[in-house]
Protein backbone atom coordinates (compact mmCIF):
# COMPACT_ATOMS: atom_id res chain seq x y z
CA UNK A 1 0.00 0.00 0.00
CA UNK A 2 2.80 2.39 0.85
CA UNK A 3 4.41 1.95 -2.58
CA UNK A 4 1.12 2.68 -4.34
CA UNK A 5 0.62 5.86 -2.31
CA UNK A 6 4.16 6.93 -3.12
CA UNK A 7 3.53 6.39 -6.84
CA UNK A 8 0.33 8.48 -6.70
CA UNK A 9 2.17 11.28 -4.89
CA UNK A 10 5.00 11.19 -7.45
CA UNK A 11 2.54 11.32 -10.35
CA UNK A 12 0.65 14.25 -8.78
CA UNK A 13 3.92 16.14 -8.30
CA UNK A 14 4.92 15.55 -11.91
CA UNK A 15 1.54 16.80 -13.12
CA UNK A 16 1.80 19.93 -10.97
CA UNK A 17 5.23 20.68 -12.42
CA UNK A 18 3.90 20.42 -15.97
CA UNK A 19 1.02 22.90 -15.59
CA UNK A 20 0.25 24.84 -18.74
CA UNK A 21 -0.20 28.64 -18.65
CA UNK A 22 -3.96 28.46 -18.15
CA UNK A 23 -3.70 25.97 -15.28
CA UNK A 24 -1.00 28.06 -13.63
CA UNK A 25 -3.02 31.28 -13.91
CA UNK A 26 -6.16 29.64 -12.54
CA UNK A 27 -4.17 28.15 -9.67
CA UNK A 28 -2.99 31.65 -8.73
CA UNK A 29 -6.68 32.61 -8.31
CA UNK A 30 -7.74 29.46 -6.43
CA UNK A 31 -4.82 28.83 -4.09
CA UNK A 32 -4.77 29.84 -0.44
CA UNK A 33 -8.58 30.11 -0.30
CA UNK A 34 -8.55 33.17 -2.57
CA UNK A 35 -11.94 32.35 -4.12
CA UNK A 36 -14.45 33.17 -1.37
CA UNK A 37 -12.42 31.15 1.15
CA UNK A 38 -12.98 27.81 -0.65
CA UNK A 39 -9.98 25.51 -0.38
CA UNK A 40 -8.70 23.95 -3.61
CA UNK A 41 -5.91 21.47 -4.19
CA UNK A 42 -4.10 20.68 -7.45
CA UNK A 43 -3.77 17.32 -9.19
CA UNK A 44 -5.97 15.55 -6.67
CA UNK A 45 -6.21 11.78 -7.16
CA UNK A 46 -9.72 10.36 -7.56
CA UNK A 47 -9.53 6.64 -8.19
CA UNK A 48 -7.15 6.09 -11.13
CA UNK A 49 -7.54 9.71 -12.32
CA UNK A 50 -6.23 13.12 -11.30
CA UNK A 51 -8.34 16.27 -11.11
CA UNK A 52 -6.64 19.50 -12.24
CA UNK A 53 -8.23 21.26 -9.24
CA UNK A 54 -10.53 19.93 -6.55
CA UNK A 55 -12.54 21.55 -3.79
CA UNK A 56 -12.94 18.60 -1.44
CA UNK A 57 -15.46 20.37 0.82
CA UNK A 58 -17.89 20.88 -2.09
CA UNK A 59 -16.84 17.77 -4.08
CA UNK A 60 -16.11 19.89 -7.15
CA UNK A 61 -13.51 19.12 -9.80
CA UNK A 62 -12.40 21.98 -12.06
CA UNK A 63 -10.68 20.99 -15.29
CA UNK A 64 -8.79 23.25 -17.70
CA UNK A 65 -8.73 21.69 -21.15
CA UNK A 66 -7.03 22.22 -24.47
CA UNK A 67 -8.54 21.32 -27.82
CA UNK A 68 -7.27 17.73 -27.56
CA UNK A 69 -10.03 17.17 -24.99
CA UNK A 70 -12.89 18.01 -27.37
CA UNK A 71 -15.25 15.03 -27.46
CA UNK A 72 -12.62 12.81 -25.81
CA UNK A 73 -13.89 9.29 -24.97
CA UNK A 74 -11.23 9.10 -22.26
CA UNK A 75 -12.56 12.27 -20.63
CA UNK A 76 -16.13 10.94 -20.82
CA UNK A 77 -15.05 7.75 -19.03
CA UNK A 78 -13.10 9.77 -16.47
CA UNK A 79 -16.01 12.16 -15.86
CA UNK A 80 -18.40 9.24 -15.45
CA UNK A 81 -16.14 7.65 -12.84
CA UNK A 82 -15.70 10.89 -10.90
CA UNK A 83 -19.41 11.77 -11.03
CA UNK A 84 -20.42 8.30 -9.83
CA UNK A 85 -17.93 8.81 -6.99
CA UNK A 86 -19.86 11.92 -5.89
CA UNK A 87 -17.86 14.63 -7.67
CA UNK A 88 -19.29 17.38 -9.87
CA UNK A 89 -17.15 18.32 -12.90
CA UNK A 90 -16.65 21.84 -14.24
CA UNK A 91 -14.64 22.13 -17.48
CA UNK A 92 -13.24 25.29 -19.05
CA UNK A 93 -11.14 25.75 -22.17
CA UNK A 94 -7.58 27.04 -21.78
CA UNK A 95 -8.34 30.10 -23.91
CA UNK A 96 -11.29 31.07 -21.69
CA UNK A 97 -9.20 30.82 -18.55
CA UNK A 98 -6.57 33.04 -20.14
CA UNK A 99 -8.97 35.59 -21.65
CA UNK A 100 -12.07 35.48 -19.43
CA UNK A 101 -10.75 34.78 -15.94
CA UNK A 102 -13.45 36.82 -14.21
CA UNK A 103 -16.22 34.78 -15.88
CA UNK A 104 -14.40 31.52 -15.06
CA UNK A 105 -14.17 32.48 -11.39
CA UNK A 106 -17.80 33.65 -11.24
CA UNK A 107 -19.00 30.40 -12.80
CA UNK A 108 -16.90 28.36 -10.39
CA UNK A 109 -18.33 30.35 -7.49
CA UNK A 110 -21.87 29.80 -8.80
CA UNK A 111 -21.30 26.03 -8.62
CA UNK A 112 -19.69 26.21 -5.18
CA UNK A 113 -22.59 28.28 -3.83
CA UNK A 114 -25.25 26.06 -5.38
CA UNK A 115 -26.49 28.64 -7.90
CA UNK A 116 -25.54 26.39 -10.82
CA UNK A 117 -26.83 22.86 -10.32
CA UNK A 118 -28.04 21.61 -13.72
CA UNK A 119 -25.95 20.07 -16.51
CA UNK A 120 -24.55 22.67 -18.93
CA UNK A 121 -22.92 21.81 -22.25
CA UNK A 122 -22.14 24.88 -24.35
CA UNK A 123 -19.18 25.90 -26.50
CA UNK A 124 -17.11 27.39 -23.71
CA UNK A 125 -18.37 25.58 -20.61
CA UNK A 126 -19.30 22.11 -19.50
CA UNK A 127 -20.73 21.37 -16.07
CA UNK A 128 -21.82 17.94 -14.91
CA UNK A 129 -23.32 17.57 -11.44
CA UNK A 130 -22.44 14.52 -9.39
CA UNK A 131 -24.55 11.44 -9.91
CA UNK A 132 -26.78 11.00 -6.87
Amino acid sequence: MRGARKAVTSRARALRQSDNDAEYRLWLELRNRRLACYKFVRQYPIGPYFADFACRDRMLVVEVDGCQHADSPHDAKRDSFMRSSGWAILRFWNVDVLQEMEAVLETTLAVLEGRLTETVEVRDLRFYPAVT
